[in-house]
């Protein structure tokens, strides 16, 4: 799978520890930064990573700031995006199997480390399984993006 990924400096460390573990896991991963713990501003990066993935450059991101609620509100300002902030591993399956979310977003400062990567797994290994009544609701918000 081919993964966008971004940060701002409050999930710089965050981001770095994802970036490796998914390359080591054969995934293809393209970061869009930061590149370091330097202040940036989040709505930059999390711009950049919903726009690759909405344009099929990715087939998900994920994204990390303190909070992860900055960078969610900026992905879902992309059309096509279904960003979602995920606390725990049941709700990252939930977002993917309900909502057909395509982007993660966690929390840098307020997530351990350890939680984050199975909450990334589960992002990644859970699909959408086409069920009508979530198919039909993902059709709705499609629709008000213009997608």
């Amino acid at each position: 799978m081919k993964i966008a990924i971004g940060a701002d400096h409050a999930g710089f460390a965050m981001k770095e520890a994802i970036k490796t573990r998914l390359q080591a896991s054969g995934h293809a991963v393209e970061d869009f930064g930061i590149h370091s713990p330097a202040p940036a501003d989040y709505p930059d990066v999390a711009a950049s990573v919903a726009k690759a993935v909405a344009g099929h450059d990715a087939d998900r991101g994920i994204l990390v700031c303190s909070t992860g609620i900055g960078m969610s509100i900026v992905a879902n300002k992309i059309g096509g995006i279904r960003a979602a902030l995920c606390d725990s591993e049941e709700v990252a399956r939930l977002a993917r199997s309900h909502n057909d979310a395509n982007v993660l977003a966690l929390s840098g400062n307020f997530t351990a480390m350890d939680r984050a990567q199975k909450i990334v797994d589960a992002f990644l290994e859970t699909g959408f399984p086409g069920v009508e009544r979530h198919v039909r609701r993902v059709a709705k918000i499609q629709q008000l993006t213009g997608l």
